[in-house]
């Protein structure tokens, strides 16, 4: 299937080649495949987290500081959080104990949901199952490789999407500013089997582009990252391959978990709302403030107040990074992030920093 997929791809760029020179790809010797065009996606239209934890889940996003949007109409245990932009839907799945939190599903907001979905079709994507009423919104879905749902939403008014009708959510107070002002990045773990096809996928399908790739060290040995980019970087999905190792026993969800990362204007403001909320921050050794000094000159007043949030640093010639990560639920955790200036990165140096905590965090 990857092979079939990934002919019909380099058909349909030929037949782009083909016409842009001013032939006809149907005169061609061989027949081409001429695919619809990409949709590439706009933007993020919803997260969703898949539970057996959902007091856990709820108080979290709480202290992150969402509020309900709603009870799904039809839909039992099916819940919409909500601030600012960003929209993280709640499912309910009494029977995950294996997984108690997962990444379940990913929304994209796309000019032509349907012409996505056909486009999917025509590259052999299966198909997302997903039951709905007459009157509800139609999101077509596909599954990804390591089983991730993708989903094909239209924009609607003012960027909100018709679906949150279906939770009784006010759409007007479901836009409205808040320090959270979207999503920055949604990183996904790949088994290392799935690494090239989930490239492929990403690529052909949604229009994505790979850039380099680079190595982070943690404590099975290195990790390896692929960020995925939408042209003007409004969805990046790092993919992370974690050492053959860390995929077998119980340091499988601390070596390699996925998370959501949330984009807002002011991260102290951020951290200092979740911890007076209870929020069970990731905890940050006190030597890596010592080697923050060390590696930046920066002035101590500053370095005690990142320490004094458990907030991290980067800089490069661009601008400043700034984030905090909360404690993981089952297989997933959040991250709060702010960019200043024109960094671009994802704080590599750090991700050691987190990994060994997290490793430690499930007894390590």
């Amino acid at each position: 299937m990857d092979g079939l997929r990934s002919l019909r791809w380099l058909e349909d760029q030929t037949a782009d080649a083909v016409r842009d020179a001013g032939g006809e790809p149907e005169r061609e010797p061989l027949v081409l495949t001429d695919l619809p065009a990409p949709q590439t996606p706009d933007d993020w239209d919803f997260v969703e987290l898949r539970t057996c934890e959902l007091g856990r889940v709820t108080r979290l996003l709480h202290q992150l500081g969402f509020s309900l949007a709603g009870h799904h109409r039809s839909k039992d245990s099916v819940q919409a959080w909500t601030q600012g932009p960003v929209r993280i839907v709640v499912s309910e799945d009494p029977g995950a104990t294996v997984q108690p939190t997962r990444l379940a599903a990913l929304g994209f907001q796309v000019a032509d949901p349907d012409l996505a979905a056909y486009r999917a079709e025509r590259l052999l994507a299966r198909a997302v199952d997903r039951a709905q009423q007459p009157d509800e919104t139609v999101l077509h879905g596909v599954l990804a490789p390591d089983g991730t749902e993708l989903f094909f939403g239209p924009h609607g008014n003012h960027g909100v999407p018709p679906w949150l009708g279906e939770f009784g959510a006010d759409q007007d107070d479901a836009a409205s500013g808040a320090l959270i002002t979207g999503v920055d990045h949604v990183n996904l773990a790949q088994p290392w089997q799935h690494y090239d096809e989930a490239v492929l996928f990403l690529t052909s399908l949604l229009n994505l582009h790979p850039t380099s790739s680079q190595e982070v060290a943690g404590p099975s040995g290195l990790v390896r990252s692929q960020v995925m980019r939408s042209e003007g970087n409004t969805v990046r999905i790092p993919l992370n391959v974690a050492p053959m190792a860390a995929e077998q026993g119980a340091f499988t969800g601390a070596a390699y978990p996925e998370h959501v990362a949330l984009a807002c204007s002011d991260v102290v403001a951020v951290a200092r709302r979740a911890r007076r909320r209870g929020l069970a921050f990731l905890p940050v050794p006190r030597n890596y403030y010592e080697d923050l000094v060390a590696r930046f000159d920066l002035d101590p007043e500053f370095v005690a107040e990142l320490e004094s949030h458990g907030l991290l640093y980067d800089r490069d010639e661009h601008g400043e990074f700034l984030h905090f990560y909360t404690a993981t639920l089952g297989e997933v955790f959040v991250e709060v992030v702010e960019r200043r200036g024109g960094y671009e990165g994802f704080g590599a140096p750090n991700a050691p920093v987190r990994l060994a905590a997290q490793y430690r965090e499930f007894g390590g």
